[in-house]
């Protein structure tokens, strides 16, 4: 999908207590940047994951399925409860499976893939930028409606609004779906060149490149007049020209001396706008989207006369082609065999399996009704599942003469570190139909 916010490329557990410096938005929950600088976020987690290694009866299964996650941020001595984010509100759509990833921060792990790729690319900037570029990844993922999408002129209706593909903390509350939607505060600020580091949340399908937290950077820089009136050139040429310039240095950076193509697009704060496309492994493989800012968005963050480029990238995507990481779900795994693969500044070890269990496939079908749609279906198995659901897929549907609809969608269930008992998966399998015939309303056949 080539809108931005539908791109997971341009800007649209290891240990039991994580402390990192935290700059965060103003929110309903965050206190103000300029303020939060001087003091740091912990995060303190007791959960009730599924077992990874023992077997145990369907009565336990069911207890620790149902298990609450009980976690809290504190962040410079206020505490955020999960109450703050998984409110008991008509709007509210955060399960615990996503706020229990909250303050998790993979990208600012050295010696993860996330934070190893996110590391190489800040190496990029300051060799050829004299470190003018100021990096943030530390800035806080919960922000109101009007970051996320206003600011960053997200049309009334696009889709990406809508209760089916964003997490909603409240009517205007979000957690962000992209790190955009910091740009115009760090204009602000009073920031010209910057790179956005972070986790961002989607509602999303279940298959091995999908997953409702991910992490992206987006990088931005302003230019005056001075800059492109010296060469003869209009704002906009000359923004698009150092944009380019500056991406196919990247991408060599990263992917070595490959073949390059830029593709015309359409995102919502850019104009022009591209894509970059590169030919590896035998095929055509989007590297990330950017374009030439518009002026509007300039011009309210105080930036009159200016110009400006953005690009955004998602770094999972191209963390999986370059370590050969074959399932997003590993990187959140807190298994030894992966996570001692990888050592901090070095870009693209080759990821080697570890095991290869097998799938247990389960179907379900129901009638549906006018208001299902399979994110809603997802954030289900999910809820239940965890990250022992590999696939959700549909597999049949019809439409009888009443001219009701019957889908059919296949479960793939698998571990990535041990083998499913089938009393486990029946116990889960059982436990989704529960729920996705009393939270969607539909009925099973």
């Amino acid at each position: 999908m080539k809108m931005l916010i539908q791109s997971r490329s341009f800007a649209l557990l290891r240990y039991p207590m994580i402390e990192v410096a935290a700059s965060l938005s103003q929110s309903t929950v965050c206190v103000s940047s300029t303020f939060f600088r001087r003091y740091a976020i912990r995060r303190y987690t007791v959960s009730a994951p599924l077992p990874s290694s023992t077997t145990f009866s369907t009565k336990k299964l069911k207890k620790k399925l149902r298990q609450p996650v009980m976690s809290v941020l504190e962040i410079g001595g206020t505490k955020i409860c999960r109450d703050d984010v998984v409110k008991d509100d008509p709007t509210n759509n955060v399960p615990d499976s996503i706020f229990s990833k909250l303050g998790l921060q993979l990208h600012r792990r050295d010696q993860h893939p996330i934070g190893i790729l996110k590391n190489a690319v800040y190496d990029y900037f300051n060799k050829n930028y004299s470190s003018e570029f100021t990096k943030f990844d530390n800035l806080c993922p919960i922000v109101s409606v009007k970051q996320n999408f206003d600011d960053v002129l997200v049309p009334a209706d696009h889709v990406s609004r809508s209760y089916n593909d964003t997490y909603y903390i409240d009517a205007q509350t979000v957690l962000r779906c992209h790190t955009s939607a910091h740009q115009a505060e760090l204009l602000r600020m009073g920031q010209t060149h910057f790179l956005v580091t972070g986790d961002v949340y989607r509602r999303d399908s279940i298959d091995s490149t999908h997953y409702p937290v991910f992490h992206q950077m987006e990088g931005f820089r302003v230019f005056t007049p001075d800059e492109w009136e010296q060469f003869g050139m209009d704002n906009t040429t000359y923004a698009a020209t150092e944009l380019k310039k500056c991406l196919e240095g990247l991408t060599r950076h990263l992917f070595g001396a490959v073949e390059m193509r830029w593709v015309d697009a359409y995102f919502p704060f850019t104009s022009p706008s591209f894509e970059l496309e590169i030919y590896f492994q035998e095929k055509w493989m989007e590297v990330l989207g950017c374009g030439v800012v518009e002026q509007e968005i300039l011009k309210k963050n105080g930036r009159v006369n200016n110009s400006a480029w953005a690009f955004g990238l998602g770094l999972e995507r191209l963390a999986m082609v370059l370590f050969d990481i074959p399932d997003i779900r590993l990187f959140w795994s807190n298994d030894e065999r992966f996570i001692s693969q990888f050592t901090g500044g070095q870009l693209g070890v080759k990821f080697k399996p570890f095991s290869k269990f097998p799938p247990c496939y389960k179907d379900m079908s129901f009638w549906i009704n006018d208001s299902f749609t399979e994110n809603n279906l997802c954030e289900i198995v999910r809820g239940v599942a965890g990250d022992l659901a590999e696939t959700v897929q549909l597999i049949d549907s019809f439409t009888n003469k009443k001219r009701i609809t019957s889908h059919c969608y296949r479960i793939t269930y698998r571990s990535m570190e041990r083998s499913l008992t089938d009393e486990e998966v029946n116990q889960l399998q059982s436990n989704v139909r529960e729920e996705v015939q009393s939270k969607l309303n539909v009925v099973l056949r």
